[in-house]
C-alpha cells in the first residue's frame, strides 16, 4: 500500500535557508568549484542560483508574514463584534 501527502506550507523556507547558508560557506571557499567550471559552468551561474534561492526564501517569508497579519486582524475583528438584541440594545461580544 502506498500513500502520498501534498501540503502547502511556508515552513519549507527553513530548509531553503539552511541549504543557502551551506552553499554560501562552500562557495566562499571555492570548494569543488573546479569540477563544475571544468565541465563548462561559469561562476556567475552559482551566484545567480544563490540569488534565486534568497529571493525564494524572501517570498516565502512575505507569505508567512501576510498570513500571520491576517490572523491577527481576524482575531481583532472577532473581539469587536457587537450583538444587537431585539430591543435594539448593543452588547459587546467577548
Amino acid at each position: 500500500m502506498a500513500s502520498t501527502f501534498i501540503g502547502n506550507s511556508t515552513s519549507i523556507q527553513e530548509m531553503f535557508r539552511r541549504v543557502s547558508e551551506q552553499f554560501t560557506a562552500i562557495f566562499r571557499r571555492k570548494a569543488f568549484l573546479h569540477w563544475y567550471t571544468g565541465e563548462g559552468m561559469v561562476e556567475m551561474e552559482f551566484t545567480e542560483a544563490e540569488s534565486n534561492m534568497n529571493d525564494l526564501v524572501s517570498e516565502y517569508q512575505q507569505y508567512q508574514d501576510a498570513t500571520a497579519e491576517e490572523d491577527y486582524y481576524e482575531d481583532e475583528e472577532e473581539e469587536s463584534l457587537a450583538i444587537i438584541d431585539p430591543e435594539g440594545r448593543t452588547e459587546q461580544e467577548t
